[in-house]
């Protein structure tokens, strides 16, 4: 028990991975990075802007992607700044509070964000289950309490798998395999044994993520299902092209986050791994604007009015 102890380091800081390896790469990639970040950042500002001051934009669907691009600004400000710094100065430390204060932070906006989609799946089932009902259903009271418990419910469920990381004894060298703070990383440098309560969170996490991605399923199926019963071709369209976003996004989210979670055990991440990291905190949160803000017709409406009609010129 002695032996084991001496061999536990007190750690005040971490190192993180060089990604990629070679430096002329890492600072391309820094570049890429930086490009698809502010692109990100812009864009999610101005339809926060736009969903404020506009009054043609306080639909529920508004609100709710209001809250969404508010979301990716600090989901994705919360490692890509860092790992943008760090390649550009070659220093890859981070200390133990930034690295716990990161773990916290990516969960607590992922979950948030998870939760989120759920909320809008619901959105978009009482739109076209319940027209006739949807504006008693989806009241701006109703709203601020789903968006308000998706909020809370990201907090809590960062404020565990923090809890349950930290409470580990990690032992050295301190590097973590990742270019940012994360749980498996982290878990991998732990001492044996310590990390059962934490695999627990995980474990429930990913049970509790596929209960509500069951919600999701079945409220799409129903959402088809009435969709299907209506004769014109012209207005399946509508409903289609406001749910297809929705499940692409909730698809990719997931998708990559197993992935780069639960995809490698080893301590060497395979490029897969790399990918689908990369994946979820930058390009998600990028993809997020595209695929589903910008489709939607009421903002098109507003940048063009905002722009004088020049992005999208055939509304």
């Amino acid at each position: 028990m002695t032996e084991k102890l001496t061999n536990v380091t007190i750690i005040t800081e971490f190192l993180l991975m060089q990604f990629p390896d070679d430096q002329v790469l890492q600072r391309l990639c820094a570049e890429l990075f930086f490009l698809i970040y502010l692109a990100s950042l812009i864009g999610n500002i101005l339809i926060i802007t736009l969903t404020t001051i506009d009054q043609h934009l306080q639909s529920p669907m508004c609100f709710f992607l209001k809250n969404l691009s508010l979301i990716d600004i600090c989901f994705i400000s919360v490692t890509i700044p860092k790992s943008i710094i760090n390649s550009l100065t070659n220093s890859y430390s981070i200390s133990f509070l930034g690295c716990s204060s990161q773990v916290f932070l990516l969960i607590f906006f992922a979950s948030t964000e998870y939760a989120l989609l759920i909320v809008i799946s619901y959105d978009r089932y009482a739109a076209i289950c319940h027209p006739l009902h949807y504006e008693a259903i989806m009241s701006r009271g109703s709203c601020v309490k789903m968006v308000t418990a998706s909020w809370f419910s990201g907090c809590v469920y960062g404020s565990l798998h923090v809890a349950g990381t930290f409470s580990v004894r990690f032992y050295g060298p301190n590097t973590v395999h990742q270019f940012f703070c994360d749980v498996p990383s982290l878990l991998q440098i732990a001492c044996s044994g310590d990390q059962i309560l934490e695999y627990a969170f995980i474990i429930a996490g990913c049970c509790f993520a596929f209960v509500c991605f069951i919600f999701m399923v079945v409220s799409y199926v129903q959402i088809c299902s009435t969709v299907l019963r209506i004769l014109s071709a012209q207005s399946r369209s509508k409903p289609f092209s406001t749910c297809i976003p929705h499940i692409t996004v909730v698809t990719l989210f997931l998708s990559s986050g197993f992935i780069a979670y639960l995809g490698s055990t080893s301590k060497s991440p395979s490029l897969l791994n790399l990918f689908m990291s990369v994946l979820y905190s930058l390009l998600i949160p990028s993809l997020n604007l595209v695929i589903y803000s910008l489709r939607n017709r009421d903002i098109k409406v507003a940048l063009n009015n905002f722009w004088g009609g020049g992005i999208f010129p055939k509304l």
